[in-house]
């Protein structure tokens, strides 16, 4: 219809003027009708082709919408993003989020999922959950994940308390609260959940690093108090001056909010990632490369929290 020519249609469309001639053939025949002619040296369209014309532009360019990658404008765009994440992680990194939706995005919406108690790796591969965070591994091919923080332990104790520094026999005296989202349940391996092909950390402090460090002088921690979320942290350890293990970040943010007080551990614990996971589906996906950037410069501010010199 553009070209009026077999031969120039056929070097546009990247084919031999042979195979063109046979799709038009093939066309007629399924249509019934003539849909070119041959007028001089060119190819004229019939009244029919002249009618079929706009109804088939209009249903190629649909075609060719659906087919290329949506444009997104978070400023203008309506949309909820669905994200897993433990109480931890929600509460160091979703304010910023939030801030940032505030100036970039309004009409962007989040709900946050646990990432325990819910098959996790089931639930990202149907699409209920854009994204998770938390500490991961996995071998499968169809996650990909990205860093956004690393943290290692610290040790938590009711706001007030002065303590010039923290050593193992002090330590020894007091009665600890850790956390843990299904350490001890059906698949659980040194700590992570297992699902699908993918692990997740379960048990929220480095229990190797502490046990050892009690072994070498003799003796055993007692964990007195194993919870399944950080909320409550800090009205226990006021009101039963418990002590606490729990991610660096987390503990610095307490301790700013004048909640608890923070000490270094006696003992080296293990340097944990942080990360972002999601389906390979959604990597290119313009609304969800947005998604995890955000998230990225959300997080921005906690690797001053990350590692300790312990």
């Amino acid at each position: 219809m553009d070209e009026r020519s077999v031969l120039r249609a056929s070097q546009k469309l990247n084919l031999t003027q042979s195979a063109v001639s046979h799709a038009l053939a093939r066309l007629r025949d399924m249509i019934g009708d003539e849909i070119f002619v041959r007028v001089g040296p060119g190819m004229q369209p019939t009244d029919r082709a002249l009618q079929l014309a706009p109804i088939v532009r209009n249903a190629l360019l649909s075609l060719e919408s659906a087919i290329e990658a949506p444009a997104f404008d978070p400023r203008t765009a309506r949309k909820t993003f669905t994200i897993a994440a433990n109480d931890f992680t929600t509460m160091v990194l979703v304010p910023n989020l939030l801030q940032i939706f505030q100036n970039e995005a309004p009409s962007i919406d989040i709900v946050i999922k646990p990432v325990t108690r819910i098959d996790l790796a089931e639930q990202i591969d149907l699409g209920r959950i854009d994204v998770a965070i938390g500490t991961f591994s996995t071998s499968a091919i169809r996650f990909k994940s990205k860093k956004l923080f690393g943290y290692d332990d610290i040790l938590i104790t009711q706001a007030g308390s002065r303590f010039t520094a923290m050593t193992l026999e002090m330590l020894e005296e007091m009665t600890l609260c850790v956390v843990s989202f299904g350490a001890d349940q059906e698949g659980a391996i040194a700590g992570y959940l297992l699902e699908r092909g993918l692990a997740r950390r379960s048990e929220m402090y480095d229990r190797e690093a502490l046990e050892s460090a009690y072994a070498e002088r003799g003796s055993s921690p007692r964990v007195g108090v194993i919870l399944p979320h950080f909320l409550a942290l800090p009205s226990l350890l006021n009101a039963n001056k418990l002590a606490a293990i729990v991610p660096r970040p987390l503990g610095k943010a307490l301790q700013r909010n004048k909640q608890v007080e923070a000490y270094e551990l006696p003992y080296c614990t293990a340097a944990l990632d942080v990360c972002l996971l999601w389906h390979e589906r959604q990597h290119k996906d313009p609304a969800h490369v947005w998604l995890r950037d955000i998230l990225g410069r959300a997080s921005a501010h906690l690797e001053a929290d990350a590692i300790g010199a312990s």
